[in-house]
Parts: structure tokens; sequence; C-alpha cells
């Protein structure tokens, strides 16, 4: 694994993703974590996957990260980038584009 692209994203990815895993997993579960987000064929949306995946890094040691984790923590970083761009207006606390965040690791309202 580049331990250079690591240091890279690092940062970025402590920024971005501000769930614990526990909260994470527990958001995971609900019904709004679901309802958002486009579907695959087995029906479980790209960020729903992403959340598991996201999971799964942070119970990782960081010198246990491959090139895999790494890929994904870019991957995420730019999703959380670009959706927070879009942020609508008003209250957030009940839409969509929150729910969608939280599916990728990051609570828009915690902070």
């Amino acid at each position: 694994m580049s331990t250079e692209r690591l240091a890279d994203v690092w940062q970025d990815w402590q920024d971005a993703v501000n769930m614990t895993a526990g909260e994470l997993e527990d958001w995971l579960e609900t019904d709004e974590s679901r309802s958002v987000g486009q579907k695959d064929g087995g029906g479980e949306s790209t960020g729903h996957r992403s959340g598991r995946r996201i999971i799964e890094i942070l119970r990782t040691r960081k010198g246990d990260l491959g090139d895999a984790d790494v890929e994904h923590m870019e991957k995420v970083v730019g999703y959380v980038h670009r959706h927070l761009a879009q942020r609508p207006s008003g209250d957030v606390e009940d839409t969509a584009w929150r729910y969608s965040l939280m599916n990728w690791g990051h609570d828009p309202l915690k902070a």
C-alpha cells in the first residue's frame, strides 16, 4: 500500500467522516437510511453499501489499511465534499440530502 497516498487522504477522511463506526452501524439499520440513494439490482443503494464499507475501514488500524481501503476513502471524501456543496436551503434535519450524507458517514448536523 502506498503510505504516501494514505497520508494524502487521511486528514480529509477524518474531516469528512464525522460519525463513529457504532453511530453509522445504527444509522444503516434505519428505514430513513434505506429510503435514499440510487439502488442496485439487489435493492441496496450505493451509499448504504458504502456505509458498510466505511464501518470496516473505521474498525481497521491505520497501519493495516490497504490500497482498496484508501481508494474507498478517497471516494468517500469526494462524495462528501460534492454533496455538502449542494446543501439545500432551510432546515435539513429530515431531508434525503442529510440521510444520503449520513449513509456516507457524515452527519451535517453533528458539531
